[in-house]
């Protein structure tokens, strides 16, 4: 399910993720009765339902919703498309781009279709090499193509605000399968997306 302004959250989890957040802001040190802090245990539990609402959807459902057969087989990239996800070790963000291409067998899927399903893995408790994964897995099982590509580049608060503390790092993860295990395949796709990967 998407979570919208109009719709509603599950109120019996806001309201266990609220009391949890509380007492969350009390043992940091904070009081969370503090005029400034009196609705953020709610407005925090409201936005983590939000950011894993991936839980909630499917992704060969969303392909298989706009699933057209077309007698085509050169390579279809939908580059730079925007991910937001969840460190699962910290509960920290990460965030870049992703960059998903397919040779169709038969079947194609809306452009659109292919950008919600990146959004359905982002929007839980990830790792960056699960999440390029699970992209590549989705399409390769709906459609059947002839290959898929995927290319997550992300930067990682767990490392920019935490631990190494490192700003400019990017990190990157790629995930082959069929034709794209082609040097030739493979390299065109990446001058495509404008990458560099050996």
């Amino acid at each position: 399910m998407a979570y919208h302004k109009s719709e509603q959250y599950d109120e019996k989890a806001t309201s266990a993720l609220t009391k949890n957040y509380k007492e969350a802001i009390a043992w940091l040190g904070e009081d969370p009765e503090r005029e400034g802090l009196l609705k953020t245990p709610e407005r925090v539990a409201k936005a983590m339902q939000f950011l894993t609402q991936g839980y909630q959807l499917d992704a060969k459902a969303i392909l298989n919703s706009a699933k057209f057969h077309e007698d085509v087989s050169e390579m279809i990239v939908v580059k730079d498309i925007e991910v937001f996800s969840m460190c699962e070790h910290h509960m920290l963000p990460f965030f870049g781009k992703a960059h998903v291409a397919y040779i169709p067998n038969g079947w194609i899927t809306g452009l659109s279709k292919v950008a919600r399903v990146v959004d359905v893995f982002a929007r839980r408790m990830q790792v960056q090499e699960r999440l390029t994964i699970q992209i590549k897995d989705a399409i390769k099982e709906t459609l059947n193509p002839l290959g898929v590509a995927v290319v997550v580049e992300a930067q990682h608060l767990c490392m920019m605000m935490r631990g190494v503390q490192k700003q400019n790092s990017v990190t990157t993860t790629s995930a082959f399968d069929g034709e794209f295990h082609k040097n030739s395949t493979r390299s065109e796709f990446m001058r495509l997306i404008g990458g560099k990967l050996n």
